[in-house]
């Protein structure tokens, strides 16, 4: 009787595993509104392969990254909380850490491995690592990335690099926040003072020498390189290529030898942040320079990704999710405009870093077949924040009270359930935690100006719009009227303002903004 009660559970356990789906979340970084064709009809680069995942699921016209840059919205969408709330302002570099992450906190990852799920992860982390010295020292410094001196002989950021003991772990590597599986590199992959690939909490090949930047492509968008140590096996030009290697590896893999477990894979590319070096398969594949060669080789990746989904029979059961860290880089947009004529941020005002909804409103794309209907369109505001409750209530778990602070399930979108409003409120940051809060139509933000870029000077000037409010101390715009943020309403609207800066108040002091669970 025991052991029919026993294989019974048994079965009964395996089903239940069988029918979680897999997750595959593939993230861009600084890829635009207006980067994709199927948002942008003046687009100049084709993207087919997200073209066709918008017919095949469901196309969202109002999801926001978390922050409007790599470091926060990445911190974010692992935890469901938002980064400001670490008072920790601007992104890492080079040896930048520790981790953001503390390491009882609970991640997504994690919540989905205690849930069965095997979780892989391939590509820019970007959240902080602890490296350690000869002597078992720990290295970094929070300095933001801004600060750092460009100027002075002996870089701090590369003589940071060379202190690193390579035979030594790093303490707080993804593996050590929810993945089973990491390779990837510690930050930006291209624009760093670390050239080097770690593989789970090592780096196997560590650099050797300065990067000679007389070998790499010069045009108008390959600047924003630093001058790092590169280790032998580091092309500037595949980065891509070799984390998609990883991923597709990994997928073989899992299919073959774990087919009863679902899996949940996060991809994580350098495309299409500066400099613009696509692969070179890619060169001369479109009529928009290197940078429309950079977003067509994101495109590709997302299409070989999904055909391995479909040649190993994973389609059906499996979620895929599409989306950006921010808002399109200001040298991307400004050369884009001038060269091609193509405007990444269409048709939003701002771009990277700036709290107008150029630099958060993000393209994002999600397919379930049998779940999520085909060719469907939502305007539901939603953040990147709720992947986690999203994922939570997908593998049927419940989150605590302190986890994921201002995640909001968004399944009732996904699944057609719904009409109403999941969200009531959210939350916007910049880089320097200037914030902002989203109601409805309505949009207030708590400071002056665009938060993060400065339009007075440079060839930012050009895109400056008049300020016919200068002694408004903050923002409000209708987005149903005014979509483009010109007209500021603070003064014609102070009771609307007050709403919502008390709202945004409770907000950082309840130190949540998803309801208590």
């Amino acid at each position: 009787m025991r052991i029919g009660i026993l294989l019974c559970l048994l079965f009964t356990s395996s089903v239940h595993a069988a029918t979680k789906p897999n997750i595959v979340f593939i993230l861009a970084d600084d890829l635009g509104y207006g980067d994709v064709a199927c948002y942008n009809s003046e687009s100049k680069v084709p993207t087919p392969y997200l073209d066709q995942l918008a017919v095949d699921g469901m196309r969202f016209t109002d999801a926001h990254s978390p922050s409007t840059v790599c470091t926060p919205t990445r911190y974010s969408i692992m935890t469901g909380q938002m980064a400001f709330r670490l008072n920790y302002p601007g992104v890492f570099t080079g040896v930048g850490g520790p981790c953001l992450i503390a390491k009882d906190r609970l991640t997504l990852p994690g919540m989905l491995r205690d849930k069965g799920y095997e979780t892989a992860m391939f590509g820019k982390w970007h959240i902080g690592m602890t490296f350690l010295d000869k002597n078992g020292k720990m290295i970094h410094a929070r300095q933001p990335a801004q600060n750092t001196d460009h100027t002075i002989k002996i870089n701090p950021g590369v003589e940071a690099v060379r202190r690193i003991d390579y035979s030594r772990a790093v303490l707080d590597a993804p593996i050590h926040r929810g993945f089973d599986h990491f390779f990837g590199t510690v930050c930006c992959p291209t624009t760093d003072w670390l050239y080097a690939f770690m593989d789970g909490d090592r780096i196997p090949v560590p650099p050797t020498r300065l990067l000679d930047k007389s070998s790499l492509p010069k045009h108008a968008w390959s600047f924003d390189c630093r001058q790092g140590l590169i280790a032998p096996d580091f092309d500037h030009e595949e980065v891509d290529m070799v984390f998609l290697k990883k991923s597709l590896e990994f997928l073989d893999k899992h299919s073959k030898e774990y087919p009863e477990k679902p899996f949940f894979l996060f991809h994580s590319l350098q495309a299409v942040h500066l400099p613009s070096f696509p692969g070179k398969d890619f060169h001369g594949k479109t009529q928009a320079g290197p940078h429309g060669d950079f977003i067509f080789e994101f495109d590709d990746i997302v299409g070989q990704l999904l055909q391995k989904l479909e040649s190993l029979g994973l389609t059906e059961n499996t979620l895929v999710i599409v989306t950006s860290d921010n808002g399109p880089e200001v040298g991307t947009v400004i050369n884009m405009r001038e060269k091609h004529q193509h405007n990444g941020a269409r048709p939003w005002r701002g771009m990277k870093r700036d709290n107008w909804e150029g630099g958060h409103r993000v393209p994002m794309i999600v397919r379930w077949p049998g779940k999520v209907e085909a060719g469907s369109i939502s305007d539901q505001t939603v953040c990147l924040t709720d992947m986690m409750a999203t994922c939570a209530a997908i593998v049927d778990t419940r989150l605590p009270n302190d986890a994921a602070e201002d995640s909001f399930n968004i399944l009732p979108i996904l699944l057609g359930k719904t009409k109403e409003d999941v969200r009531d409120f959210t939350l916007h940051q910049t880089m320097s935690l200037k914030l902002a809060i989203r109601n409805g139509d309505w949009k207030y933000l708590d400071h002056k100006g665009s938060g993060g870029n400065n339009y007075g000077r440079g060839k930012l000037k050009r895109f400056n719009l008049p300020d016919k409010t200068p002694d408004a101390p903050g923002q409000l715009y209708n987005m149903k009227s005014d979509p483009g943020e010109t007209t500021n309403l603070y003064f014609k609207h102070p009771e609307v303002v007050k709403k919502l800066k008390n709202q945004l108040e409770q907000f950082k002091k309840s130190g949540r903004s998803a309801p208590v669970r």
